[in-house]
């Protein structure tokens, strides 16, 4: 009997957290579509969660794209394709590993930080200040992190794409002896500019839902320090798990086989 309690209490603890976030996502768009943004606060967020992040998500996209390169450049050589490194390399990170792992790094840096600044004004009453002037904390805290991220973290995956295929070529290019011109043209031929601008459209989906599970953990804090803790936790966790979900599912969408 306690077993089926327990699952009937996670059951509608799920369905609670999901309609949650869903009705804070579909608030956080009503207010957008009216273009009620504070554009001071979307840019001071947007430095904060997009241009602080800038340096781990450079050095994790420039270490996967030469340890990609370092193992299949080698082996490319050996069996006499040593001109499709490039095009391996730029396809992977394009297409998969550079809006993901930006994503994934920007969750665990920016999302907590949402998570723990929303829950610490929860536990200070904060948000009962704000309702009881009138003011939407949706519309001003939310909205803001919101915009930031989905504008950040599209250009923080440009700059991972780049720096991840210049980390390639340089080290095909030490061990394998993959001329730069080979690896920028297998790079080229292998990747259409359709397929950057659909990983793109993944990290603006992995924006959102950084942003979106970020701030209701937040907003859901309880208990005090300890709460803001178990809600920051939670936040980095589910928002990488989406953010997996999700990869998977929009690439099953956006690249039919």
């Amino acid at each position: 009997m306690n077993v089926l309690e327990d699952l009937g209490r996670e059951t509608t603890g799920f369905f609670s957290y999901a309609g949650g976030a869903t009705m804070l996502l579909a608030d956080s768009a009503s207010f957008i579509g009216k273009l009620r943004i504070r554009v001071g606060e979307t840019i001071e967020q947007a430095y904060r969660l997009g241009v602080q992040s800038w340096g781990i998500v450079i050095l994790t996209s420039l270490c996967t794209g030469m340890v990609f390169a370092l193992e299949s450049a080698n082996q490319a050589v050996a069996y006499g394709v040593g001109n499709l490194v490039g095009g391996a390399v730029a396809f992977t990170m394009a297409r998969e590993l550079g809006p993901m792992l930006s994503a994934v790094v920007v969750a665990g840096r920016s999302g907590a930080a949402i998570s723990a600044e929303l829950g610490s004004m929860v536990v200070t009453e904060q948000i009962e200040a704000l309702q009881s002037l009138g003011l939407s904390p949706t519309r001003m805290l939310v909205v803001p992190r919101l915009v930031a991220l989905v504008v950040m973290l599209p250009l923080l995956t440009v700059f991972a794409d780049i720096v991840s295929i210049a980390g390639g070529a340089y080290i095909a290019s030490v061990f394998a002896h993959v001329s730069y011109e080979s690896f920028i043209n297998s790079a080229r031929a292998s990747v259409p500019f359709i397929d950057v601008c659909k990983g793109l459209l993944k990290s603006v989906v992995f924006g959102v839902i950084i942003a979106i599970i970020g701030s209701y953990s937040g907003l859901q804090t309880r208990g005090g320090a300890a709460g803001v803790g178990r809600a920051t936790t939670s936040a980095v966790v589910i928002a990488i798990i989406l953010i997996f979900i999700f990869n998977f599912a929009l690439s099953y969408v956006l690249f039919p086989q």
